[in-house]
């Protein structure tokens, strides 16, 4: 079985190994395996397709879901599919071409069925746009000999003629996913310059099962992916195969990469800049360089690369590892942690471009080595390292059984049937953001729990209440379906209210949700939008989590919560978004990958892009003992904080991003919400009164393996950051809780890091481009 198999297999076999522990009223028996016939299609390709945009100025005419072979597509790898596939990307007014920065009411997902189309020029693709191949069976995009385009798959079209101009603004380029899809560049000629991928995007968006084919031929042309700005994201399961150029080369403010390889290419990973990218899972062979990543910039003109978390790499018959462009002279900006790494036939393990190797490689092994300034207990002198660095101790239940960190695919149930889904609409749900949609969901959930895999069809379903989904449940949207939470149950923030209950609390047992949107329809200060209560049964990690599910607050059709209602720098009480985003239980375990809880900054529907005043009380709070995986994840504009850990054990953390909200110190933390002891907020005084990035306290054997956390305003004024004034202290961990911290890197932000809420690190020790970063702090 190929590498691309096996990578699809992983998830369903994870799957398919985790027992049910609730049925449903109507099940007879458990869901235990695939039912799809070897010859079936993928389920997505069969399955009904009913799903609507609720809020779309022709909700029942639009198509959200589009087959290519339905615009012409022949897949036959003969005919060019190009004008198909791009009026299956296009069709209905969809949002692009620089005329509309974004929107949310002309999703769609682009599905390929198995086959090889050949394409002769950029498929350019539209804002909120899941392109998805078939996954038992994945198609081929095939450039031909004379391909002409900046890109086979382009996110963020530069428009012809346009002095650098593009489609989207790549800081808010969102709601992207590209799956299960080869892409091929072998059929240009070796010197035309080729890119598989033009992935320049930010948040909520994803690249899943993606496998790029080069040429190998001596100077070649070819790289796999080019990322030159965003603000991302998630991308796992990727390969790279050839490449005379680089397997990827990227530049972005963050990026979560899991489980990448790369073969055969000259340079595997070109890192242009950053302000942080974390590596998990690492795969190079029979490459000239590893990681060859631009170092030294010490401000904004010169930004280069901030941090580079890597581990458990291995690297076979590469002759670098890890090349920088500047070598330290004693003091080097910027952070490059690498834990367990393994390499075979490594001669440099750490190597600087015409200049000294500072660390040898071999046939060797690293365990826990960085490059950056290191920072202990209470002291804010750095101590600048290239050499073995702390290695955190890591619990056993966060890793697999080759004591790698754990991770799961994103579910795509490959090998189940159409008819082992149950469909939300077809049993009463309305999905038209309007109609309550509570009893029809419940039922659903009450019934077939266990023995179907739920399918919510493309739409926005509002509820009134709660709803709890059993442990046991397997949920799927549809190009990011909605569950949009209203009305009194949710108005009262001194009564929370959890819109959505995953397991009751003790509850043990499955729960897989992928491609949903949990939001509110304002005002909602006592919305409580996901309670996580589940739990991994015993020896089956990583059964319950979410996978590109998103919490997203405000800034939408249907939320009574955009430019009209809720202006930048307006305080209106109708514009209280949420309680809480997430919470996790002390009873839960979780995993999640990709997810993203936003409280709206502007108006993605307002058509051009407006800044708005949105509030949410509190982003994700965990009291989980774990364990518990946050891989890709972030957390903005809350009041009070975007990540508060209490009282939580046994989480990895990485990447993890956080942005305070706008309108702060106006007003002040934590208005218009207020400090309750009852979910362990922190408390605030007129010296500290903005919101907290992560919050650390009573928390034990955490592991923070990257993060961002950033504040750009006072009152939406930007001049603070010219003094690294616009919030004193950001990251506070209590004097007792056992935590190491890899990579960090703040903007805007006095200290980086602080102890009992008294600034330990600060960012002059650190300034490395618009950012400032450290390699690690423990005590």
């Amino acid at each position: 079985m190929g590498l691309f198999a096996t990578l699809l297999c992983l998830g369903t076999v994870l799957s398919l190994s985790h027992r049910v522990f609730s049925l449903g009223s109507l099940c007879s028996a458990p869901l235990n395996g695939g039912g799809a016939a070897p010859g079936d299609p993928y389920w997505l390709e069969t399955i009904k397709h009913q799903g609507t945009s609720a809020f779309n100025p022709n909700p029942s005419s639009y198509q959200v879901f589009r087959n290519v072979k339905d615009f012409g597509a022949t897949g036959n790898g003969v005919t060019d599919d190009t004008a198909a596939i791009n009026s299956a990307m296009s069709a209905g007014g969809r949002c692009g071409t620089g005329t509309c920065p974004s929107s949310t009411v002309t999703p769609a997902i682009v599905y390929f069925p198995q086959g090889t189309y050949l394409v002769s020029s950029a498929i350019n693709t539209y804002y909120y746009t899941q392109m998805i191949g078939d996954a038992r069976n994945p198609p081929t995009l095939l450039a031909s000999p004379n391909f002409s385009g900046f890109a086979v798959i382009d996110a963020d079209p530069y428009i012809p003629n346009g002095y650098g101009a593009q489609w989207f603004v790549n800081q808010d380029n969102f709601y992207r996913s590209v799956r299960n899809l080869i892409i091929d560049l072998r059929q240009i000629p070796a010197s035309t310059s080729a890119i598989g991928l033009h992935w320049q995007v930010s948040q909520a968006t994803s690249l899943i099962n993606v496998v790029v084919e080069m040429s190998t031929a001596s100077g070649n042309n070819q790289q796999g992916m080019f990322m030159e700005n965003g603000s991302g994201g998630f991308m796992g399961d990727i390969v790279f195969n050839g490449g005379s150029k680089y397997g990827i080369q990227v530049g972005n403010q963050q990026f979560t990469v899991r489980n990448l390889t790369v073969s055969n290419a000259n340079i595997a990973v070109s890192g242009i800049w950053n302000w942080g990218f974390t590596f998990q899972g690492v795969t190079i062979n029979n490459c000239q360089v590893g990681f060859d990543l631009t170092t030294g910039g010490t401000n904004q003109s010169t930004q280069s690369v901030g941090s580079e978390a890597i581990i458990d790499a291995v690297v076979t018959n590469t002759p670098i590892f890890v090349r920088t462009s500047t070598a330290s002279n004693g003091k080097l900006g910027g952070s490059l942690v690498l834990n367990n790494i393994k390499l075979n036939n490594v001669p440099t393990a750490v190597g600087v471009n015409n200049g000294p190797t500072v660390l040898a490689g071999g046939t060797t092994a690293i365990t826990s080595w960085g490059q950056g300034n290191v920072f202990s207990g209470t002291s804010g002198t750095p101590t600048f390292t290239q050499g073995n660095i702390v290695s955190a101790s890591k619990p056993s239940s966060l890793l697999d059984s080759s004591g790698r960190i754990f991770g799961k695919s994103h579910p795509q149930y490959a090998n189940y049937a159409a008819n082992q889904f149950i469909s939300v609409k077809s049993q009463g749900a309305a999905g038209d953001g309007h109609t309550d949609d509570t009893a029809a969901i419940q039922n659903v959930f009450n019934q077939y729990a266990g023995c179907r895999i739920i399918f919510f069809d493309a739409g926005t379903y509002y509820i009134t209440n709660t709803i709890s989904i059993p442990a046991g449940t397997q949920i799927v949207g549809e190009a990011w379906s909605v569950i949009l939470a209203g009305g009194s149950a949710f108005q009262n923030q001194n009564s929370p209210q959890v819109a959505v209950q995953a397991g009751t609390a003790g509850s043990t047992g499955l729960m897989e949700i992928s491609d949903m949107i949990l939001s509110t329809a304002g005002p909602a200060p006592g919305a409580i939008l996901l309670e996580w209560n589940v739990h991994d049964p015993s020896g089956q990690q990583g059964a319950a989590g979410l996978w590109d599910t998103h919490i997203r607050l405000g800034g939408a059709a249907g939320t009574n919560m955009q430019a009209s209602q809720c202006p930048s720098g307006s305080v209106n009480t109708n514009c209280q978004a949420a309680f809480l985003g997430i919470h996790l239980t002390s009873g839960s375990s979780a995993y999640f990958e990709g997810t993203w809880v936003w409280t709206a900054d502007h108006d993605l529907d307002a058509g051009n892009s407006a800044q708005i005043s949105v509030f949410t009380g509190r982003g994700v709070l965990s009291q989980s003992a774990g364990p518990v995986w946050l891989i890709g994840t972030a957390s903005e504009h809350a009041a009070l904080y975007q990540y508060n850990l209490a009282g939580a054990q046994n989480h990895w953390i990485g990447f993890v991003q956080t942005e305070t909200p706008y309108y702060q110190p106006v007003p002040a933390a934590p208005a218009p919400y207020s400090s309750t002891s009852a979910y362990s907020d922190p408390s605030f005084s007129s010296s500290i009164n903005m919101a907290w990035g992560m919050w650390v306290q009573n928390s034990y054997s955490i592991i923070l393996f990257g993060a961002g956390f950033y504040s750009f305003f006072q009152n939406y004024v930007q001049t603070c950051l010219n003094t690294w004034s616009c919030q004193s202290q950001i990251f506070n961990i209590d004097s007792s809780s056992t935590i190491t911290v890899y990579s960090l890197s703040t903007v805007g932000v006095t200290y980086q890091l602080s102890v009992s809420q008294s600034g330990v690190v600060n960012e002059s020790s650190n300034q490395d481009g618009f950012q400032e970063t450290l390699t690690v702090w423990s005590r």
